[in-house]
C-alpha cells in the first residue's frame, strides 16, 4: 500500500509532466509551416526532454517535413542544443582571459582526465557534464569552475581533483538514497 499523501505527489508529477508534454505538443500542433519555427520547436523539445532525443528529431521532421539531416545540422550548429542528457553535476570551466592566464588549461585537462570526458561530454556514470564558458565573472578567483550553482576558485589540479571526489561522493549518496527510498 502506498504511504499516505503519495497520491498527491504522484498526481502533481503527472500534472507537471502533462503540462510540459502539452506545451511541446501544442507548439508542434500550432506549427503552420512558417519559416523560422524550427528553433522554437527544438527549444520546446529540449525543455521537455532535457535534451533532444532521436525520437524528437524524427517527430519534428514528420510534422514539419524538414529532413532529419537538416534538423540535425541545426542542432549541432547551435551550442544551446544538446543531443545527450546533462549530468547531475554540470561543470562549467571558465576559459576567459583571467582564468586562461592563471592556468585554466591545466584545470580543464585535470577535469577531463578525472572524469574521462572531453568538453561537451557527459561522464559514463551520468554524474558529470563538462562545459567551458567564456567568463564566469569571478576573475579575481581565477582559475574558476562552477559546478551547478557552486563556484570554486583559485584552483590547482590537486584541489580540482579533491572537489570532483567530493561531488562523486555526493552523487553516490544521492543514488543510494534513491535506491533506499524505493
Amino acid at each position: 500500500m502506498a504511504p499516505p499523501g503519495s497520491e498527491c505527489l504522484t498526481l502533481k508529477g503527472v500534472i507537471k509532466t502533462a503540462a510540459i508534454k502539452e506545451s511541446f505538443n501544442y507548439k508542434l500542433w500550432r506549427y503552420d509551416g512558417a519559416p523560422g519555427e524550427l528553433i522554437p520547436l527544438l527549444q520546446s523539445a529540449q525543455e521537455h526532454f532535457g535534451y533532444i532525443p532521436r525520437r524528437a528529431i524524427t517527430y519534428i521532421s514528420g510534422v514539419t517535413t524538414i529532413p532529419e539531416s537538416d534538423i540535425y545540422g541545426v542542432i549541432t550548429f547551435y551550442s544551446q542544443f544538446r543531443l545527450q542528457p546533462m549530468g547531475k553535476f554540470v561543470v562549467r570551466a571558465c576559459a576567459g582571459t583571467a582564468c586562461h592566464v592563471s592556468g585554466a588549461k591545466s584545470i580543464i585537462d585535470t577535469i577531463e582526465d578525472e572524469l574521462g570526458v572531453e568538453i561537451g561530454d557527459t561522464s559514463p556514470d551520468g554524474l558529470f557534464t563538462l562545459l567551458t564558458v567564456a567568463c564566469i565573472g569571478c576573475c579575481s578567483l581565477a582559475p574558476v569552475v562552477m559546478i551547478n550553482d557552486d563556484t570554486h576558485g583559485r584552483l590547482t589540479p590537486a584541489s580540482m581533483r579533491k572537489i570532483l571526489k567530493e561531488y562523486r561522493r555526493k552523487g553516490k549518496e544521492i543514488a543510494e538514497g534513491a535506491v533506499g527510498a524505493s
